[in-house]
């Protein structure tokens, strides 16, 4: 850990939150231009060393916090979220700034128009500070951010600037993307809160991913209630994708709801977690069991079994899936710019190049069939829970293991990381999966774990 930094404790770390800075706008005591200051003085202190912003628009956030504050003088906020600073993964375009994708085939690129999500946003008065850093086109070569509790360390990826500047307290909530486990495992990392959605449930409109039928756009916040009404604002506003219908639930949180029966799901990602991690998860799923709530797993449900079984053939679809879904743009950018492309993009090009529409229809089927077996448990358990990452954030850039994201991005189902522990002096998010469009009832039961958890 860097020597000026305490060891993280998750009952005691305050990261920045938005909802309940409102109050002070609505009486006058605070306003949301008094508050994006105080977002500037952190990341003029900490974006020097964590390097969350590829770029930012301080000013235009500015212009967007003092009519907000104006609104809020008049008693008419548009939303939610407005007044509420920002950030937004540079996968995702901003017709202020530009989106380079961390791609030497985009520096400098800008389009013209606002990403969907960014829209929303902006037409809920929120201010986007600036463009995250992610990795080249999500799913490659690193970006310099570091984790905002040891510098050594990596964020994660591939949302790694919103998760550091989450983090780092900059900012209350920003965007974040997955296909494997861009949101959960960089917020396992940086200890924030994050959703990562049912498939399809927030328009990925104006983004850039190279594989398609599976990732989602995401929350990252400084807490479960700012993230829920960012991603719900969002999905109110500009929908889910095309054919999805967004997400279900309520504006704003209600009241914490404790789970009955959960599932404990090991994954085939569970062998090679560290062993200090698997131990301060089963501690954990001890106390939750001490809660009264009914833990159920492997071995004491063989439907829980035939899960467990169903999940280990994740290894002979997924690759296959992504190589042949990213071939384009891929071609284009090959073509054109190909010396300006990474040997791992190169590399997964080549493997896409070897499979025929056949081949990707047998991987779809097997990934429908890995859904069926989901489903089959559909309202049967409560949740399930699992965790977000193998261990703590690896010293230096490579941005760690994905695997345990790979649960929920295959099966298109929603998962909350929660931040609710510590790993060696590190956050260690606990992961929290549920059936497609359970998202608000998984949050719900999310704010009990914090309750039960977090209590000092």
């Amino acid at each position: 850990m860097s020597s000026d930094r305490r060891p993280y404790d998750p009952r005691t770390v305050e990261l920045r939150t938005f909802h309940d800075a409102v109050p002070g706008f609505l009486d006058g005591s605070d306003t949301p231009r008094d508050y994006l200051e105080r977002c500037l003085e952190a990341i003029e202190a900490r974006e020097p060393e964590v390097k969350a912003f590829v770029v930012t628009n301080i000013e235009g956030a500015r212009e967007a916090a003092d009519r907000s504050t104006e609104r809020y003088r008049e008693g008419r906020p548009l939303s939610l979220v407005d007044g509420m600073p920002v950030c937004i993964k540079d996968l995702y375009e901003t017709v202020d700034m530009p989106t380079q994708m961390n791609s030497p085939v985009y520096e400098g690129w800008q389009s013209n128009r606002d990403a969907a999500h960014v829209y929303a946003l902006r037409r809920g008065g929120a201010g986007i500070v600036g463009k995250t850093v992610t990795t080249e086109f999500g799913q490659a070569t690193p970006g310099p951010t570091r984790n905002p509790f040891d510098l050594s360390r990596t964020p994660g990826g591939s949302s790694s600037g919103t998760a550091a500047a989450v983090g780092a307290g900059m900012l209350p909530a920003g965007s974040g993307s997955q296909v494997r486990g861009s949101i959960q495992r960089p917020a396992s990392y940086c200890g924030n809160y994050a959703l990562k959605p049912t498939f399809g449930a927030l328009n990925r409109g104006g983004g850039h991913s190279m594989s398609p039928s599976q990732s989602v756009l995401g929350v990252h916040a400084g807490s479960l209630e700012d993230c829920w009404r960012t991603a719900f604002h969002i999905s109110s506003t500009v929908g889910g994708d095309a054919g999805h219908p967004g997400l279900y639930g309520k504006p704003a949180l209600e009241a914490a709801v404790k789970p009955q029966r959960l599932v404990r799901l090991e994954t085939r990602a569970w062998p090679d977690t560290e062993e200090e991690t698997r131990e301060i998860f089963e501690r954990f799923v001890s106390e939750v069991a001490g809660h009264g709530v009914e833990i159920v797993s492997r071995r004491d449900d063989e439907r829980v079994e035939a899960l467990e079984q169903a999940l280990l053939t994740i290894p002979g679809f997924m690759f296959d899936i992504f190589a042949y879904e990213m071939r384009w743009p891929t071609w284009g950018y090959r073509d054109m710019e190909g010396d300006l492309l990474s040997e791992a993009v190169l590399e997964r090009l080549a493997r896409g190049e070897k499979l025929s529409p056949e081949d990707y229809r047998n991987r779809l089927a097997m990934r429908d069939k890995l859904r069926q077996a989901f489903a089959a448990l559909a309202d049967a358990f409560d949740g399930y829970l699992t965790l977000s990452a193998k261990g703590p954030p690896p010293i230096g850039m490579p941005v760690g293991d994905p695997v345990y994201g790979d649960v929920s991005s295959c099966l298109g189902a929603p998962a909350w990381n929660l931040p609710l522990l510590a790993d060696r002096g590190l956050p260690m998010g606990i992961q929290l999966l549920g059936h497609p469009h359970e998202d608000y009832d998984l949050a719900l039961r999310g704010r009990w774990f914090a309750q039960a958890c977090l209590a000092s």
